[in-house]
């Protein structure tokens, strides 16, 4: 069974309607890039399948031996949050919390998980530098060892390059690909980034009014007469 599958989804906010008939099946390993136009409804989607908010109408089912709360999740930075102060370990660290339980402190095994996930993304070295410190793509790294932390099964990401510099984005995009395809870990990606869906995505889902296409990313491209958009 798929790790989450959507069935004729619509989507929408403040009482209005963005999206309808959405369908799409997501399993372990995939890539999915969701496109669309802005307001089409990709990050009420996002939020629906953490169940953040509720779908209008249709239903998202989680299967594979996925739970929702193990999804891990990469929302946009806000101004606020890059001055959060705080050491880069103990922000990574947090993304722990849905493992405690009932224990009322980070033990040895989260702390384990956190350092493995600084390794992985290559930020080791700043565990101990305060994070408003660092650079924009520093801290995009140390929010995905964040999300990270939370799972070992799949990523949710909401734009993470946005504001980086054409290296800083490459990097990060490069280390994402890696956890995908290295960790087995599905990535979800909502983005306006064309070239890097043609690069990376494993499957496409574009919404936005009626017309909604989930398919993989080499049936769009045909379709599409050999480009993306």
């Amino acid at each position: 069974m798929a790790q989450i599958q959507g069935i004729d989804v619509s989507l929408g906010y403040e009482k209005r309607i963005v999206a309808n008939n959405i369908n799409f099946e997501i399993n372990q390993g995939d890539y999915l890039y969701i496109v669309g136009e802005n307001g089409s409804g990709k990050s009420t989607l996002m939020k629906c399948i953490l169940g953040l908010e509720k779908a209008v109408g249709g239903s998202i089912k989680y299967g594979d031996g996925l739970r929702q709360k193990e999804i891990g999740y990469l929302p946009q930075q806000s101004n606020i949050q890059r001055d959060f102060p705080a050491t880069v370990q103990e922000i990574v660290l947090s993304g722990c919390l849905n493992r405690l339980g009932w224990k009322p402190f980070f033990g040895k095994k989260e702390k384990e998980i956190a350092k493995e996930a600084m390794r992985k993304l290559e930020i080791s070295d700043l565990a101990m530098r305060s994070y408003p410190e660092l650079s924009g793509g520093q801290q995009q790294r140390v929010l995905l060892a964040r999300a990270l932390c939370a799972t070992s099964k799949m990523l949710i990401l909401d734009e993470p390059v946005t504001g980086l510099d054409p290296y800083a984005q490459e990097q990060l995009y490069a280390m994402i690909y890696k956890i995908n395809k290295e960790e087995k870990i599905t990535i979800i990606m909502v983005s306006h980034d064309m070239e890097a869906a043609k690069m990376y995505a494993s499957h496409i889902l574009h919404i936005g009014g009626e017309k909604c296409v989930f398919c993989t990313k080499q049936e769009f491209i045909k379709e599409n007469g050999g480009c993306l958009f």
